[in-house]
This record gives C-alpha cells, sequence and structure tokens, in this order.
C-alpha cells in the first residue's frame, strides 16, 4: 500500500505548482473566449473549471488541460446571436440555446467514444502534426499580439509600449535561464510572480487581468458556484425545430472539439513518451460538456497551449490538471480581486515561451530531406489553420495525404507475363489492387491476342477493394466472352470468399491447389516465426 501511494506522489510538487502557473494561465484565456462567443465571462470561466476538473479525473490523457477554447468559441458566434434573435432583446434566448447545443454536442462525443472512433486519430500523417503544430504555434502567437493594443485596438505607442515589452521579456528571460540555474523552481509561476510583485510595488500603469476584463464589458471575476440551468427546459423548446437548429452546431462543436482534444493528446503522449486512451478521452470530453452545458458552461475540449505549459512546468499526472480546474473555482469564489492584479505581460510571456516551444523548428531542416508532398501537405496544415480552424486544417491535410498516397500507390501494379511451354500465358501481378490501380491493371491484357489458355498470378499483389473485385469479375468475363480459358492463382481467402459470393462461376476459375510457399507465407504469417532472412532458400 504504501509503495502504491509513493508512485502516485512522486511528482506531486511539480502537479502542484504547475497546477497553478496553468490556473493563473487559464483565466484571461476563458475569459477572451466568452467575449468572442458573446456570452459573460463566467460562463467561459465555469467551462474551465467543470470540463478541466472532469476530464482531469475521467480522461484519457493524464496531465492534458481542457477548458473553453477559442476554435469552439468562433463556431457559437453565430449560434448566440441566431438564437438571440428568436427571443426578445432582453430575454437572451441565445444563450440557453448554447447551453442546449453543448448537452448534444457532449452526447455525439460521448457516442464516438461507446464507438471507439478515436482510434483514426492514428491515421493523422506526420506532415499534418508538424503542420498543426507550427500553425497552432503562429496562431497562439498573433491571438497575443493584440494584447499590445488598447481597447480601441490602436498600437501601443511610447512608455506604454516599451513597459509592455520589458516586462513581456522579463517574463521570458525568467522562463529561459531559471531552468539553468535551478529545476526545482517552476519557471513560469515565478515569471508571473515576479512581474506580478514588479507591477504592484511599483505601481506601474499596465494593462491586468482585472482591466482586461473591464475594457471587454465585464464586471470582473467574483461569482458563486455554478448553478443548475432550470431554463434551458423552460425557455427552449424541445422540437424538432429546435433539434433542426441545433444539431448542426452540435455536430460541428463535437468534431473540432474530438479533433483538437486529440491532436493534443497525440502531441502530449509524444513530449511524455507515453500513450494516452483516445477513447476513453472522447467519453470524458463528452461527459464534460454534457455537464457544464447543464451547469451554466459554454463547453470546451482540450488547449493545447495550456496542455504544453502543464508539461513544461513538470505536471504529470492528473493531480496537475485537478489542481488547475480547483483553483480557478477559488479564485472565482474568494480570490479575484488578487488574480485582477496579474499583469496582461506575464501571461503574454508564458505564452510567447510556449509559442517558442510548440514550433517544430526542425521543419526548416527537413522541407529538402522528405518528398515534395509531404512539404505540402506540412504548408498547407499551417496555413489553413490560421486562415481557418484546426478541424478544417487537419481534414484537408489528411484528405491530401490519402490522395497522394493513392496516386503513389496506383501507380505501383506491375504485370510481367511469360508463356509457359504448353502454351498458356501468365501474367503474375505485381503491386497492390485498388480503385485507383483498376486503370492500370485493365491495360496490362491483350484479350483478343492472348491464347486460348490464360493464368492471373496474385502472389505479389493484393486486393483491396470492390473496385479490384468488379475488375477481375469484369476480366474473368471478356475472356470466357472470347472463348478463352483463365484461371487466378494465390488470391487471399477473404478475395475468394467475395468472388464465390459475387458469382458461383469463380469456383471454376480460382485456382484452390496452392503450392508456392511465398503464398503461405502472405497468408499465414505466424508460419515463419523467425524473420525470412534467417531461412536458407533452396
Amino acid at each position: 500500500m504504501t509503495d502504491f501511494f509513493r508512485k502516485r506522489t512522486a511528482n506531486a510538487k511539480n502537479d502542484i505548482l504547475s497546477g497553478i502557473t496553468v490556473a493563473l494561465a487559464l483565466v484571461p484565456e476563458a475569459v477572451a473566449f466568452a467575449f468572442v462567443a458573446g456570452v459573460d465571462p463566467l460562463v467561459g470561466l465555469y467551462a474551465a473549471f467543470m470540463i478541466g476538473l472532469i476530464t482531469s479525473i475521467f480522461g484519457g490523457r493524464p496531465g492534458m488541460i481542457s477548458g473553453a477554447t477559442g476554435a469552439l468559441a468562433v463556431v457559437m458566434v453565430s449560434l448566440v446571436a441566431e438564437g438571440n434573435a428568436m427571443g426578445a432583446g432582453d430575454e437572451n434566448l441565445g444563450l440557453y440555446y448554447l447551453f442546449a447545443t453543448v448537452i448534444l454536442m457532449g452526447a455525439i462525443q460521448m457516442l464516438a467514444g461507446i464507438l471507439k472512433l478515436g482510434k483514426f486519430v492514428r491515421l493523422i500523417p506526420h506532415p499534418v502534426m508538424m503542420g498543426f503544430v507550427n500553425g497552432l504555434a503562429i496562431v497562439i502567437f498573433t491571438s497575443q499580439l493584440g494584447m499590445f493594443k488598447d481597447v480601441e485596438g490602436n498600437w501601443f505607442t511610447g512608455s506604454q509600449l516599451w513597459i509592455m515589452v520589458a516586462l513581456v521579456g522579463l517574463t521570458m528571460g525568467i522562463m529561459f535561464f531559471l531552468p539553468k540555474i535551478t529545476k526545482k523552481l517552476p519557471e513560469a509561476l515565478i515569471g508571473i510572480l515576479v512581474v506580478s510583485a514588479i507591477v504592484i510595488f511599483g505601481d506601474l500603469e499596465v494593462a491586468t487581468v482585472g482591466s482586461f476584463i473591464r475594457e471587454l464589458g465585464g464586471e470582473g471575476l467574483k461569482g458563486g458556484l455554478p448553478q443548475f440551468q432550470f431554463d434551458i427546459f423552460n425557455k427552449v423548446p424541445f422540437n424538432l425545430q429546435t433539434l433542426k437548429f441545433i444539431f448542426p452546431y452540435a455536430l460541428i462543436l463535437a468534431a473540432i472539439g474530438l479533433i483538437e482534444s486529440l491532436m493534443t493528446l497525440n502531441l502530449v503522449d509524444e513530449l511524455t513518451e507515453t500513450r494516452g486512451d483516445t477513447n476513453r478521452e472522447c467519453m470524458a470530453q463528452g461527459g464534460a460538456n454534457i455537464v457544464t452545458g447543464l451547469f451554466g458552461g459554454m463547453g470546451g475540449c482540450a488547449m493545447i497551449g495550456q496542455s504544453l505549459i502543464n508539461i513544461k512546468s513538470g505536471g504529470r499526472t492528473r493531480l496537475s490538471g485537478i489542481v488547475a480546474a480547483v483553483l480557478l473555482l477559488v479564485f472565482i469564489l474568494f480570490a479575484s480581486s488578487y488574480i485582477e492584479q496579474i499583469p496582461i505581460a506575464a501571461l503574454v510571456g508564458v505564452m510567447f515561451m510556449v509559442v517558442i516551444g510548440t514550433f517544430a523548428w526542425s521543419s526548416f531542416r527537413i522541407l529538402n530531406k522528405i518528398p515534395l508532398s509531404d512539404v505540402v501537405v506540412l504548408v498547407a496544415v499551417s496555413v489553413l489553420t490560421v486562415i481557418f480552424d484546426l478541424a478544417i486544417a487537419v481534414i484537408a491535410g489528411v484528405i491530401i495525404s490519402a490522395l497522394v498516397f493513392s496516386w503513389e500507390n496506383a501507380k505501383r501494379i506491375r504485370a510481367r507475363k511469360r508463356m509457359r511451354e504448353d502454351g498458356t500465358k501468365v501474367y503474375e501481378i505485381w503491386g497492390p489492387l485498388f480503385f485507383g490501380s483498376i486503370l492500370a491493371f485493365n491495360e496490362k491484357f491483350d484479350v483478343k491476342n492472348d491464347p486460348d489458355h490464360v493464368e492471373i498470378d496474385f502472389v505479389e499483389s493484393r486486393v483491396s477493394d470492390h473496385s479490384a473485385l468488379e475488375a477481375i469479375f469484369n476480366l474473368v468475363n471478356k475472356y470466357e466472352a472470347e472463348g478463352k480459358s483463365i484461371k487466378l492463382k494465390h488470391l487471399s481467402e477473404d478475395c475468394k470468399v467475395l468472388l464465390y459470393k459475387a458469382s458461383p462461376k469463380f469456383r471454376e476459375v480460382v485456382v484452390e491447389a496452392v503450392d508456392d510457399p511465398r503464398y503461405h507465407l502472405a497468408e499465414n504469417p505466424e508460419a515463419f516465426p523467425k524473420p525470412l532472412s534467417t531461412y536458407k532458400l533452396l
């Protein structure tokens, strides 16, 4: 029992200190995203608390931080606006439609977990991952540049600009040099505390978390515990018309939330050299969004910037996320006046260091060493992440990669032709046979001029899909229409089963008796337990 607790508390100090840092960084992000969505700051803060707590306890990736995110907030803008237009001016109906949508979004995400769709994240190619990381770093960087503007959108000038730059630079300097002196102190938290002390005791006129909230139209961080939103059931009519309105939004939000969460999980896996559970994360994200919708939160997903802050600050277990979420609620309930004094410059400095650590600088070094198609994917995903959002970028990157892969494999189909002594013409097929290679496959055969007996050998080929089966079926019919005999050899078992289902005549065409050891190896790898190179070839 002692060993059990020792193993789980070995990193407790780092997790707690990292959780404090993340909680401080969560505040302005959650507030900003709430205003982007057109709702009260507390709606964003409650979402960050509830989603962060639930996913930290039940999620599939210890150390990952979830909360209200900009990718979802952008979609919510039109949802809230359309919802408000359905009611009276002061009814604020859009907020309750948002809560209902978040609940449905959570249900969709839980369904994805039940169906084990999380495993499909492994289909994301590495160039897409690198492009996503680079695009994300650029998005985080450009989002922080807004902190160098006043409420009217004008850039800081004069002493205001230089003080901001100096404080940001000081925070970054502390985070860069402190680990070289000692690794026992959390550099991000120390940077925030030092810069905050300088601003408070030096009585500097700079933007703080409090002034940031007030400039955006809020009254402050002070609030109570999240309350169950009974008004959802009173104000939102639960009928087909409502479902038609909220379902498209819920589906888009669920897809964006899962993609961003699973991509973040993948990234944290690489950084920590461990493996998370994608399906469990889908379930946790879905459950968290259902709860946050019922208790007045705007919904959310994994936060890549805060997750990286947590990992780089030493957070590794579920404790770090739990501490961050609970402290966020403590800030709302008891310490709002202190948190509001934290200078925005300190948080910007932390995020800039996250940008430097997030960007895959190695991508510049490998651009001339990888295939051109991978370069195109990497750059395209980076650009699309900046212009649109993460979901569109990742989906586009996967589609481009899949098309390139299909095209390259379509060109690999080969046919080696030879004549036997008995006059039979043999076609030995090499390469994958699928929808992309069908045209090239059909061009290999000369049905009219071939001899009366033809044999097609698939030992070095793999029949991959229905298009390939249809191509074989049509080829057999063409030879038979010319009155010629055709035999198919070395087809895989699953392919033979499908052909037999398509037409009983294939039992006469397919050769079952096989005497080629290569075929046995392909069909039953366990027959050769050692690498093939260790066997003597006779």
